[in-house]
């Protein structure tokens, strides 16, 4: 009999033994376990149909008709189970229910242990949102577009500091050109579950550097209890000449194609007016695209600091900030450690 597990002891083993999410392809690619296999007992529509006839017709018909979608199939589940090579695996359907024991119970028959997480994904769903609860020593990198917050954070972390890349997480910059060159983005259901992983590793009791940013991401959104910790945490500004951030826009984004740059610059037509929108996509089209960056970083300085001023008033003169007045901006970790260590 296989052994039935918590959420916490199945996150737990999760991080030496290998497993195993039967749901159907659909449901894991929406979200899933980070770093769970999909070994899914029915395809989608096999899934539909199961669950029409065990409404319409109940439980006994539901279970002959998954037999016969699942028969086939049973040779092939093995031999990927063994493949792992570990004697022992995880295994977890959506509530816990017929389909992670249906598994386990098969994968048991050629000599491997099962354990099951008790009531499925449903509940390492509710563990996750819980660990956003966790009080985090959060410090928040803020500053003007292109001031290089996303650079210091990474030297933080070289240095041996704890980070959490929230637009490495979501695949996204941030911005409405932030989805240039990176890969889709994960559900925001997904990328919480990503987020969790990550928060599992960390010391609570140290400092953990987070960039500042807006509630969504592109299209994923922080979760709620971590977005709380996140606006009352203390940050650091991170003060960078105008001229210095737009050659970092130069840098990071001239080099996509103008189809891609003018599809951004339009998604903030209306926050920029027609008239500046117009003038934009003319010099990105016409090849003079630091005239359009220019446009363009003016909005997204004059929201920031309307930003700053909602959240700490019109005199930030007792903000903590660093200034990094070239595009290297690796020599200012020590700077920042000092100041956080009276943050903190």
């Amino acid at each position: 009999m296989p052994k039935i597990i918590t959420a916490e002891e199945f996150i737990e083993r999760a991080k030496f033994l290998p497993v195993i999410d039967v749901r159907s392809p659909g449901e894991y690619e929406h979200a899933h376990i980070l770093g769970a296999l999909s070994l899914p007992l029915f395809t989608n529509e096999q899934r539909a149909e199961v669950g029409t006839i065990y409404k319409q017709r109940g439980r006994v018909q539901a279970v002959q008709k998954g037999l016969e979608f699942v028969g086939p199939k049973l040779k092939d589940f093995t031999k990927f189970a063994l493949k792992l090579n570990s004697d022992e695996l995880l295994v977890h359907c959506w509530r816990g229910g017929m389909r992670s024991s249906a598994m386990a119970w098969l994968l048991e028959t050629v000599g491997l242990n099962c354990l099951l997480l008790k009531d499925g994904y449903k509940a390492y769903r509710n563990y996750v949102l819980e660990s956003f609860e966790s009080p985090y020593k959060i410090l928040l990198l803020g500053g003007y577009t292109g001031s290089g917050k996303t650079e210091i954070l990474h030297a933080l972390r070289d240095a041996g500091e704890q980070t959490i890349d929230l637009e490495g997480l979501t695949n996204h910059k941030g911005s409405a050109f932030g989805a240039l060159g990176q890969e889709i983005q994960p559900s925001t259901e997904q990328f919480e579950n990503n987020l969790s992983a990550e928060l599992e590793k960390l010391d609570k009791q140290r400092v953990v550097w987070i960039e500042d940013e807006s509630r969504n991401v592109g299209k994923a959104s922080i979760p709620q209890g971590f977005w709380n910790q996140m606006r009352v945490a203390k940050l650091i500004r991170v003060d960078t000449p105008y001229e210095i951030r737009l050659s970092r826009l130069m840098r990071d984004y001239a080099c996509f194609d103008t189809e891609g740059l003018a599809t951004s610059i339009k998604k903030i037509e209306k926050r920029l007016g027609f008239d500046k929108c117009k003038t934009a996509l003319e010099a990105c089209v016409n090849g003079d695209r630091e005239t359009s960056a220019r446009i363009c970083l003016n909005y997204y300085d004059v929201a920031y600091g309307n930003q700053l001023v909602t959240r700490f008033g019109e005199d930030q003169s007792k903000l903590p900030h660093i200034e990094v007045d070239s595009l290297n901006s690796s020599s200012t970790i020590n700077e920042l450690l000092s100041i956080s260590s009276n943050l903190i």
